[in-house]
């Protein structure tokens, strides 16, 4: 019998990820890497945050193919708001502990209950969130290299994003006892996840690369009175 597909708003919703192989072909990914090549971004060991404004970056963010996941998750109005290239190599390897997403970058500080600590990260204004503002978010991981079990793919514990927000000592307790599943696809894929769910990475133990692309996705720029999030 023929399993019924599972809509990727349900998958979404209930697991907070969902992995779709293929969304870009092998020679969009190839044209968008050399482009990310030419491009004068700030980089770090990890790679480089803030680039939304690269024009090539900003042209595969606003692309309709992944637009529409984002909107299948926030509705019509999902926008991109922030961008981060991390690139994981044999010559910059590290790994990353269990952990939720949970700040985010704005025009201006303006201190409100259930927001914060505040800080700032190369010039950019960032707060932690409370879940109500998390849950108008979603990001899409576009791959532009194979994500193996050997190159330290992302790990991710489903389901965790219904939970809230957590402590580092419970995120670290949860995910002692709860099972993970691995975040591989091939380069030219996306993982579509929720900034609540659970996940961390291993480091490399591989010559292959691992660049990913994260782009960050908001029902509405304006996340709650007084707080409009930065585009970076």
């Amino acid at each position: 019998m023929i399993q019924p597909q599972i809509p990727l708003h349900s998958k979404i919703r209930e697991h907070g990820y969902a992995i779709l192989p293929g969304i870009f072909s092998e020679r969009e990914i190839t044209e968008l890497a050399d482009q990310l090549s030419l491009s004068e971004l700030k980089r770090s060991r990890a790679g480089a945050r803030h680039i939304l404004s690269v024009p090539a970056v900003r042209q595969i963010a606003e692309d309709e193919r992944l637009r529409s996941i984002a909107r299948s998750a926030l509705g019509e109005t999902a926008i991109p708001f922030r961008v981060t290239l991390f690139d994981k190599s044999p010559t910059s390897n590290w790994l990353v502990a269990w952990h939720q997403d949970t700040a985010l970058p704005f025009v201006e500080k303006v201190e409100k209950p259930g927001w914060g600590p505040w800080s700032n990260k190369e010039g950019v204004i960032y707060s932690h969130a409370p879940k109500e503002a998390l849950e108008q978010i979603v990001a899409l991981r576009l791959h532009l290299d194979d994500s193996t079990l050997e190159n330290g793919p992302l790990k991710i514990i489903p389901g965790t994003h219904c939970i809230g927000v957590l402590t580092d000592s419970e995120v670290r307790e949860l995910s002692a006892r709860s099972p993970a599943v691995d975040g591989t696809v091939a380069r030219g894929g996306v993982i579509a996840m929720r900034p609540l769910v659970i996940h961390a990475s291993s480091k490399s133990g591989s010559d292959l690369p691992r660049r990913v692309l994260h782009i960050e996705y908001a029902s509405r720029l304006q996340i709650d009175v007084g707080l409009r999030l930065a585009e970076v």
